[in-house]
Formats: C-alpha cells, sequence, structure tokens
C-alpha cells in the first residue's frame, strides 16, 4: 500500500481509504439483535481485507445507520494505534444533541477515541455559521479533542466551490472530504485552497458518484484502454499530489481487487494518462464541437437564481456525459434526484422548463439561445422515476 501525508495531521493516510456506507445492514439504526450473522460477517471479512491490504482508515458517520454499530465489533480486535478511525456527524443547531450524537458514535464503535471526527454535510453558508459559531458545533469538537475523544477535525462536503472554500478558509479544520474525480472537476479550486492551508484531502466516491465505474459502458471501456474506467479514474485523481486518499466504498472483501491495480501504475502515471485523456476530450469534442466543450459551463446560473430552481450545470453537465461517454445510467441516477436532494443535491430538474422564460437568468451565458433547448432535450433523455439519496431509503 501507499500512505500520503495528510495534511497538518501528520498521519500518514493510505491512498485508498475503507468507505463504511455500502456492506452495513440497513440505512436506519435498527436493534443490534437483528443484523443477520451473514450481513455482520462479510463486513467483518472485508475490514479484515482492508487491513491485511494496509488500508487501515475506516470511514463512517453516524447517517449510515448500523454501519458504526457493525464496526465496533470488530474494530477493537485490532490494535488501536494501528487504525486510523473516521466519523463524521451532521451539524446540528443544538450544540447539545451535537454531543450527545458524537457520545452515541463513539459507544457504538466501542472505541475511546477517533482519530478524525468530520462534521459531515457543510453544505451551505448556513450550515457553516451554525458549525463555527460561538457556542456551536465547534466549541464542542475542541472540547472533545481536550478530553482527548478526538484528535483531528474536518468536514465533508457536497455544498458548491465558493461555500467549500469559504468553509477551508475558516482555518476551523485539518481536513476536507469533496468531491473531485475526472469527469467533475469543478472542485478544484477547493483542493488549491485546502492545499495552501495544508489540510487532508479525502476524495468521497470516486468510483460510484466518479460515474458508476464498476459498471462501465463499453464506450468508455474503449476511451480507457488499456485500463479499466475505475484504474484510470484512481490514477488520474492519485497522480494529483495534493490529493491524499480515495474513499473505496466497499461492499465486500473483493471490492478492493480492481483498485489495487492503480498501486504499481502510480510511478507512471506521467507516461499512461496523457493518451487516455486526449481520447476522452476528443470523444466530447467530436460529439459537441471544441467551443461547447471550452465554455457550456461559462456564466451559468445557481440554482438560486433559475426560475423554479433549476440546476442548469448539473444537467447540462449530465448530458454532456451521456452523450460523450454513454454514462446515461449515470446520468439517470442524479438527474432523478434532482428535487428530492435537498442541500446534498440541490435544484430542481428540467421537466417544466418550456413554460419559464430563462433569458434574464442566462445573461451571461455564450450559449443562452440553445440552452432552453438543451434542457428539454435533456429531460427526455434522463428523465425518469424520482430518485432518492441512500440514506433516505
Amino acid at each position: 500500500m501507499e500512505y500520503r501525508r495528510f495534511g497538518r495531521t501528520e498521519l500518514q493516510i493510505p491512498v485508498f481509504s475503507c468507505g463504511g456506507m455500502r456492506y452495513q445492514y440497513k440505512w436506519k439504526d435498527v436493534d443490534p439483535t437483528q443484523i443477520p450473522a451473514d450481513n455482520q460477517r462479510n463486513l467483518e471479512a472485508t475490514i479484515r481485507r482492508a487491513i491485511a491490504l494496509g488500508i487501515n482508515h475506516i470511514e463512517t458517520a453516524r447517517g449510515y445507520g448500523t454501519s458504526e454499530i457493525q464496526l465496533g465489533r470488530i474494530l477493537p480486535q485490532f490494535p488501536r494505534e494501528n487504525l486510523i478511525v473516521q466519523t463524521k456527524i451532521s451539524p446540528k443547531t443544538d450544540a447539545k444533541e451535537f454531543r450527545q450524537t458524537f457520545d452515541q458514535s463513539l459507544a457504538n464503535l466501542n472505541l475511546d477515541y477517533v482519530d478524525l471526527l468530520g462534521l459531515h454535510g457543510i453544505n451551505t453558508e448556513e450550515l457553516l455559521e451554525q458549525s463555527i459559531r460561538p457556542g456551536g458545533c465547534m466549541e464542542v469538537v475542541k472540547q472533545l479533542q481536550a478530553e482527548g475523544k478526538v484528535r483531528f477535525v474536518g468536514f465533508s462536503t457536497h455544498g458548491p466551490t465558493d461555500v467549500i472554500i469559504k468553509t477551508i478558509e475558516s482555518d476551523r479544520f485539518d481536513y476536507v472530504n469533496l468531491h473531485w474525480y475526472y469527469i467533475n472537476q469543478f472542485n478544484w479550486p477547493a483542493i488549491e485552497a485546502a492545499t495552501r492551508h495544508d489540510m487532508g484531502v479525502f476524495i468521497i466516491s470516486p468510483s460510484d458518484k466518479g460515474g458508476k465505474l464498476y459498471q462501465p459502458p463499453a464506450k468508455l471501456v474503449e476511451l480507457c484502454h488499456p485500463l479499466s474506467p475505475m484504474v484510470f479514474n484512481n490514477l488520474f485523481c492519485l497522480s494529483h499530489p495534493q490529493v491524499h486518499t480515495l474513499s473505496l466504498g466497499a461492499s465486500r472483501p473483493t471490492d478492493f481487487d480492481e483498485h489495487l491495480k492503480t498501486l504499481p501504475l502510480l510511478d507512471k502515471a506521467d507516461e499512461i494518462l496523457p493518451p487516455i485523456l486526449e481520447r476522452l476530450e476528443n470523444a466530447a469534442i467530436a460529439r459537441f464541437g471544441k467551443d461547447w466543450v471550452k465554455s457550456w459551463h461559462i456564466g451559468l446560473p445557481t440554482p438560486e437564481e433559475t426560475p423554479n430552481q433549476i440546476n442548469i450545470p448539473v444537467i447540462l453537465w449530465l448530458r454532456n456525459l451521456a452523450l460523450a461517454y454513454d454514462l446515461f445510467d449515470y446520468g439517470k441516477m442524479r438527474y432523478n434526484l434532482l428535487g428530492n436532494g435537498s442541500h446534498w443535491f440541490p435544484g430542481t430538474n428540467a421537466e417544466r422548463v418550456q413554460n419559464l422564460d430563462l433569458r434574464h437568468c442566462l445573461t451571461n451565458s455564450p450559449h443562452a439561445d440553445k440552452i432552453p433547448a438543451l434542457l428539454q432535450d435533456a429531460h427526455q433523455l434522463l428523465g425518469g422515476e424520482t430518485v432518492q439519496r441512500l440514506s433516505q431509503q
């Protein structure tokens, strides 16, 4: 296993982390006696495989249902100093409730302390303020650190880049969990900000939110050859030294196998990646033209600035991915979450776009005249049954 310095925490973190949101029994708390023995055996086998591979960073959250309590049955069996354990707790209006939730997490994990505590889902400026205000969650975190129950504090986010940067620049956090991978590079300025502040950088869900790469379309497989799309994406992310670890949401012990093929390639990234990157860019240009590929994102409004809160940037992005790389399944999964993802995935889809006047909000876009029709086309391509976030299911 390869390790990287996780920013100012000085932890040596493996380039792959074992994320804890795929192998648990339920997304909601249940009586521990209801957890099936075969599910627990699978989780424990997954953790044992991870640690045997050197993936000693185990990451979970209070919001992942039974994940914490199931991990609490296996983690104490390993030498504590050999583990890096992270859990995450959503910001609370009431700091006492935040403390109570943390105490429950620590009891679930059956540990004396966690190495990393993340504030889960700082996706808006309001949630940032709620976290760092006097008497807020971060004051609780400081107390927990003084008690030896938390070593380092970070935050996870699905929010817009400007909110992520503002949170980083508050200089209250040691690390950040955020989305960034080949198909979604919008948060690079946030990674640069984290680097300036010497923060650890943890990439959320590169294989699932990075394009459902465990089920890649044939076109993407061809474009990424000789690598699988999953290995390509891993190598793309880790070729940037500012990135420290990628979360692997393993659901069984064998889920690590394909990712491990990345490790011997890390020193050859400068040789392997350029022809693949060129093919991927050329495929997009062949489908849309160079002008669109280079400028489609310029001047687009936020959902808050758009009638009916249509998330124009995300819809056009998903349409691009579907048509350039045949990422239709991924596009449908994300598109049909719009309107149901709250601040985790804000805005609505384009179902009613034909009834809206978008001229004012598109004033700054060089493609203003054609975007309404493209939004209608995206809805026809990707629209379908409503999708919920996993934690809502």
